[in-house]
């Protein structure tokens, strides 16, 4: 996880590059990653001395390398063309400048109509485009919804900040009310976002993470208990599509103020890491004749516990299948093999 993070400093992202187009399946994933190594590390493709090199990653055949010097990934990054040799046909790659809009976009459909009584809609749009630029907003609908497509990280950001807006305009609504009217009128003058914190979290830590990475934390390690167990903290979790909110608060009434603070950071860095690392594939259900359905269902219950690792969420319409590179392309594969169909 270590290496993983070294990547979010700002620092080691500048000498950092992208690598994509690495042949997937063609040989093991610790041989590319050597193959790689030795390819960046040659002087005669602008190469040097390559500090860390992470795959495989959540996006499929992209590798990050990070160089011991920033004008070595310049100097890379200013040859044009990459082949990946040693192959029986040799890969051409594609080398960009590391950016957090590289790992992730993430589409969301927003709510704002439990603003519209309090604030203009139009104006808080306004505040959130400048606060945060790198997000691209559609434009307002009549009842009050909008969509915004960007990174993961730009549009946890988002969620946080509607989240403060949210529990400012609540809290200035009770300063305004007498105590008997706020006990009524509280829950009725302002309702907030599905993904609001309860009375009794909103003391603690909250914590924005994408859903899936979330899911598979919590499903697939013992990480998230073992730390809730560790620092006797509780946590209440709203998932609100691909988004999902952790409220973090002391079991012991207080006694140990900075637990929250704590379990927070653990369970932020892992998700980091998990970041980077995780590639999600999906089997369409939508569509397709019942028989078709219940053999893509069985072929992948068969396959999980085979694949601890990986992590099936069924739906109605899909399913999706979490997991490393490497995992996630060889249970596509099987299934595609169990159902006698070929991967495309």
């Amino acid at each position: 996880m270590a290496s993983v993070l070294k990547v979010k400093e700002s620092e080691a992202s500048e000498r950092t590059i992208v690598v994509a187009g690495l042949p997937v399946g063609s040989v093991t994933d610790q041989s590319l990653t050597v193959l790689v190594k030795s390819h960046f590390q040659d002087i005669e493709n602008g190469g040097g001395v390559v500090e860390d090199v992470i795959y495989p990653t959540r996006t499929k055949g992209v590798a990050y390398v990070t160089f011991k010097e920033k004008k070595v990934a310049e100097n890379v990054i200013r040859k044009k063309k990459h082949y990946l040799a040693e192959m029986v046909r040799p890969a051409q790659l594609t080398v960009s400048h590391f950016s957090e809009k590289v790992f992730s976009s993430v589409n969301a459909v927003l709510d704002l109509s439990v603003f519209r009584s309090q604030i203009g809609l139009r104006s808080l749009v306004m505040d959130l485009k400048r606060e945060i630029p790198a997000l691209c907003f559609s434009p307002l609908e009549a009842n009050g919804r909008i969509s915004i497509q960007g990174s993961f990280l730009a549009i946890k950001k988002l969620k946080e900040s509607l989240l403060l807006k949210a529990s400012s305009l609540l809290e200035k609504n009770r300063n305004r009310q007498s105590p008997r009217e706020s006990t009524w009128k509280s829950s009725h003058s302002l309702k907030p976002p599905r993904s609001s914190t309860p009375e009794t979290m909103r003391r603690g830590e909250r914590l924005v993470l994408d859903t899936d990475i979330f899911l598979y934390l919590k499903k697939t390690s013992g990480f998230y208990e073992s730390t809730l167990k560790k620092f006797h903290a509780l946590c209440e979790e709203t998932v609100d599509g691909e988004i999902t909110t952790l409220c973090i608060r002391n079991a012991e009434g207080g006694s140990q103020p900075n637990n929250e603070k704590q379990v927070k950071e653990l369970i932020e860095k892992y998700s980091h890491a998990l970041h980077f690392e995780l590639r999600k594939e999906t089997f369409i259900l939508e569509g397709k004749e019942n028989r078709e359905k219940r053999n893509i269902k069985l072929a992948c219950e068969q396959l999980s516990s085979r694949y601890l690792q990986v992590l099936v969420n069924f739906y109605y319409t899909h399913i999706d299948i979490i997991g490393s590179s490497s995992d996630t392309y060889l249970f596509k594969k099987e299934v595609m093999k169990l159902i006698r169909q070929k991967v495309r």
